[in-house]
């Protein structure tokens, strides 16, 4: 997993995680204006809104992707 700051070509969803670097933890994106530079954001049950240069985009590698979809079931109920 790799942080990627946020760049004038870069893009920012609602929905997506996000980095906060501050307090280091994971948060999901509410808003993103870049005319009026900052980020809102909800995050360990709290609202934050705060400048985009505080904040990072998570890159997750294929392998790493794969690496949690790949989940094993107990087979019990299988008839």
């Amino acid at each position: 997993m790799d942080f990627m700051e946020i760049n004038e070509n870069s893009m920012v969803h609602p929905g997506e995680y996000l980095l906060y670097s501050p307090n280091s933890q994971i948060v999901v994106c509410g808003a993103f204006n870049r005319s009026e530079d900052y980020i809102r954001a909800f995050g360990n049950g709290r609202y934050i809104e705060d400048k985009i240069g505080s904040f990072k985009k998570i890159q997750v590698s294929p392998v790493e992707r794969q690496k949690v979809r790949k989940t094993k079931r107990c087979g019990g109920c299988k008839g």
